[in-house]
């Protein structure tokens, strides 16, 4: 690598912040430590600037036939022995989420999907 590919990825990411673009496609791993998706992207509430949902990639073998499942972001977190992120969510629980096609889309702008997503996984609904 490069000191300029070098210098890039470390203005994408610090102690404390990451950029997006390498939250995208990083490892989600289960409360045993298997690896069971990816993050497809993060949902940012436009007003607050919050994290609201990661869409975890999962279910299919290799990318293929996986779903989408928004999940909210306050059930992950990164754990640094993984390199990924680690949800205590069962993976039962995340099978029978709510959930969209990977080609089809999710409507982000129907509040009642997202109170879907938060009262199935009990959690409050942004404001």
């Amino acid at each position: 690598m490069t000191l300029e590919m070098q210098a890039d990825v470390n203005s994408r990411e610090t102690a404390g912040l990451i950029g997006s673009d390498k939250v995208e496609g990083t490892a989600v791993y289960s409360a045993e430590g298997e690896r069971i998706g990816a993050i497809e992207r993060v949902m940012i509430e436009k007003i607050g600037g919050k994290v609201a949902y990661a869409v975890l990639s999962f279910g299919g073998f290799l990318g293929i036939g996986d779903d989408h499942y928004p999940l909210p972001w306050p059930a992950l977190k990164y754990n640094t022995e993984l390199g990924g992120y680690q949800t205590l969510i069962p993976i039962g629980k995340i099978e029978g989420a709510p959930k969209y096609a990977r080609n089809t889309d999710w409507n982000w702008d129907d509040s009642d999907r997202g109170r879907k997503i938060d009262d199935y996984y009990g959690v409050p609904f942004p404001a």
